[in-house]
């Protein structure tokens, strides 16, 4: 992504705080979707930047620093953040103000981030999120008295319900008076700052909340050793069946408007060059992935409900217990559940782990999970050569059967891999793995969306950018050479040249030539080939999804589909992946590595399944 920068003659207000405290939520009520996301210069720290217009007008930037536990930076993410609060960061501005957002919840333990924020200089307000969840826990804390003792303005918010609003935006416009300054601890002494932040809760009244009872009773029955991951196999299961249930009636809408709009261009338009690009090119190629567009937003909606829920923290933890079998822990569960949306986040993910040889076998194994960019492949193939027939009644199928099986053997693959390193050239002393488990909570319909929102423009910036470029560049190719001012038979064209030379190569795992353009094309991005194979065989039949699925039967044996979908499941066909990696490890060595291991398991896969299946 481009590295966006703050507007020069805004003023920059940085959120700041430790992490799962509601900083992103706190960002999204004041910016709603004012937003820009992209990644500071060199690193693949995430940087957000929302705008927002004040009551006089002025227009500033607020910038969602990633979460940190000091300003002492130990990782990546510390480092950016103390970068941007101190100046120091090319891109940003320095702030001009700082919002440090704690967890009212555990006042006596978070207050001690706030001595080294406030020792820079800014005037920052100090927020305590969740204080609806303290009222009805039976807690109590005056924002006065901490405003106080620390010598900074306070605040108590609700960022989930939107409470407490107008204080934080009455400090941004500049109406807020600061207390009188106050003697602060030594930021480098650790206990004297604990010990500090224990006497402020003291002295300012702080009653702690009551334990969430009906948050240890759920515990109970989801960290169960057995009833517990007994309920994340049901969950898991429920997704899958949902991605193809509930997104059938949308797909067919998108796929309606699709073909609709391209009728009606290709009806008034007139018989040119461009009307075969626009046609067969841009609304075949695009209109082809962005088809699958609901099927990829219900498995983010799931991820998000999980997430928001506090669930996965729990799913964690029972991970752990596994994983350690592989030498890894649970802190590397969550990004590679993450690499199931996308391998990018999940290696930016891995800096949470403390341990070296952990992250590096974690960042190596994450491209192996099966992201979304795979889904639109699996759905195309799954929806022509199997069959819908139930499995256990109504609620779980073989078309979601065979897809939580791709899910699972890109699984199964990464933790045999972690395996292999953490028993080799990775091998390391194993550590504790500490999480703490955040209280159940309700998600918001607002945070839901705003995911969904971010996740369509990020995959509709993704279809109009690099698959829109790989299918000009297709549909060229296909329709050179021409001869007598007529285009050639796709065989004929340089794009079927390119084909047929690697055809040798596929050709003992069941692909056509024709596969083979679409392999090449989707080294730019996995769900490209969709794109591709509804412009090559878009020139032979209509480009309705089902008359996709019709050429493909014809094309492809049933051991040929399975051995496709194989293929995809292993192989690093993402460009952008490879350059993460890259700028994480340093150097070409491992992105190779890694791009040339995960070729030899896709073929050799895909290999294996053609004979067994044909």
């Amino acid at each position: 992504m481009a590295a966006a920068t703050t507007t020069s003659s805004r003023r920059v207000v940085a959120l700041c705080g430790p992490p799962n405290v509601g900083k992103s939520t706190l960002f999204n009520q004041l910016t709603g979707l004012r937003q820009k996301v992209a990644n500071y210069p060199g690193v693949t720290v995430e940087k957000k930047i929302g705008g927002m217009k004040l009551c006089s007008g002025e227009e500033i930037d607020l910038v969602d620093l990633p979460g940190a536990c000091s300003l002492d930076p130990q990782s990546e993410d510390e480092r950016i953040a103390v970068e941007v609060l101190s100046g120091r960061n090319a891109t940003v501005a320095k702030p001009a103000a700082a919002i440090l957002m704690l967890d009212s919840t555990n006042l006596a333990r978070h207050l001690s981030h706030a001595p080294g924020v406030l020792e820079l200089g800014i005037p920052t307000l100090v927020v305590l999120n969740m204080a609806d969840e303290l009222a009805s826990r039976g807690g109590a804390v005056s924002a006065a008295a901490v405003a106080a003792e620390i010598g900074a303005p306070t605040a108590t918010v609700s960022a989930r319900r939107g409470g407490g609003m107008d204080e934080v935006r009455k400090f941004i416009e500049g109406a807020v008076v600061p207390p009188k300054p106050v003697q602060l601890p030594v930021l480098q002494d650790v206990p004297a700052v604990r010990k500090w932040a224990g006497g402020v809760a003291q002295r300012c009244g702080y009653a702690a909340p009551g334990p969430p009872q009906w948050s240890r009773r759920l515990d109970r029955i989801f960290l169960h050793p057995l009833a517990g991951p007994l309920i994340f196999l049901a969950v898991v299961l429920a997704v899958f069946q949902s991605i193809f249930t509930l997104a059938v009636p949308l797909m067919d809408g998108v796929d309606a408007a699709i073909a609709t709009s391209g009728a009606w261009l290709g009806a008034v338009l007139p018989e040119t060059a461009f009307k075969g690009l626009l046609i067969d090119g841009v609304w075949g190629g695009v209109g082809s992935v962005i088809v699958f567009l609901p099927q990829i937003l219900i498995l983010f909606l799931f991820i998000g409900i999980l997430e928001d829920s506090g669930y996965l923290a729990r799913a964690a933890v029972i991970a752990d217990r596994s994983m350690r079998l592989v030498g890894l822990q649970g802190k590397s569960f969550i990004p590679l559940l993450s690499a199931y949306a996308c391998a990018v986040p999940a290696i930016m993910a891995v800096r949470t782990i403390e341990n070296k040889r952990d992250r590096m076998a974690t960042l190596l194994v994450a491209p192996l999970m099966t992201c979304s960019a795979r889904l639109p492949v699996y759905a195309l193939l799954i929806a022509a050569f199997v069959p819908e027939r139930p499995l256990l009644g109504p609620l779980f199928g073989t078309r979601a059967a065979v897809l939580l099986g791709l899910y699972a053997v890109g699984f199964a693959a990464a933790v045999l891999t972690a395996w292999l390193l953490k028993s080799t050239i990775l091998r390391s002393v194993s550590t504790p793995f500490m999480l703490e488990l955040p209280p159940y909570r309700l998600p918001t319909l607002r945070s839901l969306a705003y995911r969904l929102i971010d996740r369509s423009k990020i995959f509709l910036r993704r279809a109009g950018t690099v698959i829109l470029a790989t299918t000009i560049v297709l549909w060229v190719l296909a329709g050179l050479p021409r001869e007598n001012g007529e285009p050639p038979e796709i065989a004929d064209s340089y794009a079927g040249s390119i084909g047929k030379a690697i055809e040798p190569v596929i050709e003992p795992l069941g692909f056509n030539w024709k596969i083979g353009i679409g392999l090449i094309t989707s080294l730019a991005a996995r769900e490209v080939i969709i794109g591709t194979l509804g412009t090559i065989y878009g020139m032979e039949a209509d480009e309705d999804s089902v008359e996709l699925q019709a050429v493909l039967r014809s094309e492809l044996s049933f051991g040929a589909s399975i051995a496709l979908m194989m293929f995809f499941a292993f192989a690093l066909q993402c460009m952008s992946t490879v350059a993460i990696v890259r700028r994480e490890t340093g150097g070409w060595k491992w992105p190779a590595v890694q791009f040339l291991y995960m070729a030899f398991l896709a073929y050799a896969a895909a290999w294996i399944a053609y004979q067994w299946f044909d």
